[in-house]
């Protein structure tokens, strides 16, 4: 009886360690600091703006206004819309970096 207590207790911290490990480790993948706004423009952003930012991007709009635009999404007159990325787990942090990777790809030649 002792034995099975011990082994039921193991067992529930075992799960319980696996359980923490595998949240830590998710919540983890995707901070502000390992975000790599180049590879998301590529691949969530170029279809619809360009390899250049060169479609749909007015860089002239302060930046709280992209990055509201980013994180809220718009509906031009004509589709595509402008999805809301805060919906999809980007953070303020995150659609800043986009904005600035954007502004970068549209004043390089």
């Amino acid at each position: 009886m002792k034995t099975l207590k011990i082994l039921t207790m193991s067992a529930m911290l075992a799960v319980f360690l696996a359980t923490l490990v595998m949240v830590s480790g998710a919540s983890g993948a995707a901070t502000d600091d390992q975000f790599d706004a180049a590879a998301t423009y590529k691949t969530k952003c170029v279809a619809c703006h360009g390899q250049k930012a060169e479609k749909k991007f007015d860089s002239t709009l302060p930046d709280a206004e992209l990055i509201d635009i980013v994180m809220k999404g718009k509906k031009p007159e004509k589709p595509p819309n402008m999805p809301s990325y805060a919906d999809k787990g980007v953070t303020a942090e995150q659609a800043k970096a986009l904005v600035e990777q954007m502004k970068r790809l549209k004043s390089t030649p």
